[in-house]
């Protein structure tokens, strides 16, 4: 597997990141979930998404399950680099991107001859000392 290809980069001294390749999830949802994320703190950021997941609070009035479930899965590898590099992930700031990746179509049944088509979405996370 080749390395992730990060559309921003940073001091790899004072940050940590995480890239989500090929994910399940709606990629409208994960933008809109990035845009909530990007610029607060990590601490804000995780306790704002497990709300969501929990049905507590909503983005702009809906409630992205399964995006916010990856979402958090993303956060917490960030978070797990932050702490393996020995930096203080109470002063790191969340900047998060998702963008469209690649389509398949799943094969249906001889009489349809159109299958159903999936998309995947790639997200990238990376955390930055404030």
């Amino acid at each position: 597997m080749a390395d992730a290809k990060y559309s921003m980069e940073m001091d790899p001294k004072k940050s940590a990141r995480a890239y989500g390749r090929a994910l399940r999830i709606s990629t409208k949802h994960a933008m809109e979930i990035c845009h909530a994320i990007s610029g607060k703190n990590l601490q804000k950021s995780k306790t704002m998404l497990h709300n969501v997941a929990s049905l507590q609070t909503s983005l702009n009035g809906k409630f992205y399950i399964n995006a916010t479930n990856e979402m958090i899965s993303l956060l917490e590898s960030a978070e797990a680099n932050a702490k393996a590099k020995g930096l203080d992930v109470n002063k790191m700031i969340v900047k998060a991107n998702a963008t469209k990746g690649f389509a398949f179509t799943r094969p249906r049944s001889r009489r349809k001859l159109a299958g159903q088509t999936g998309r995947m979405t790639n997200v990238q996370i990376m955390l930055r000392l404030a």
